[in-house]
């Protein structure tokens, strides 16, 4: 079973992912903020991560560097709502420092199938055009 860590620090969010995904057959680890998502990721070693690039104590921009710095393939897919061109703008740097791919919030239902799909593929995933 492929595991996600969902980071985010809005606890709804986290919970519908959850939902959504469990249904789908992956098992996810919540973090609320970017320290907390680093402790789990070196403990879980996940199949892939969804971080949020706005949170408190450490960024997801930071995060995102950091695991990618620890594990290289890990794949990581990067969201944000700070309005449509801020969160467009965050999410073109979040993928110029490491993240695959980047998704604007609200994350939409339709989203989650490629994401599970995603989880279960190598490299070989969802163009970024897909998600």
């Amino acid at each position: 079973m492929p595991t996600v860590l969902v980071v985010d620090d809005d606890p709804a969010l986290r919970l519908t992912l959850r939902r959504l995904l469990e249904k789908a057959g992956v098992e996810v680890v919540e973090a609320e903020d970017g320290q907390e998502a680093m402790r789990l990721f070196r403990a879980n070693l996940p199949d892939l991560v969804i971080c949020d690039l706005v949170m408190p104590f450490a960024d997801g921009l930071q995060t995102i560097m950091r695991m990618r710095r620890s594990s290289p393939s890990v794949k990581i897919i990067a969201i944000s709502s700070g309005g449509r061109s801020k969160a467009m703008d965050l999410l073109a740097v979040a993928r110029q420092m490491g993240a695959d791919h980047a998704l604007a919030k609200p994350i939409e239902r339709s989203h989650v199938d490629l994401i599970v799909d995603f989880c279960g593929r190598g490299s070989g995933g969802p163009t970024p055009r897909t998600l």
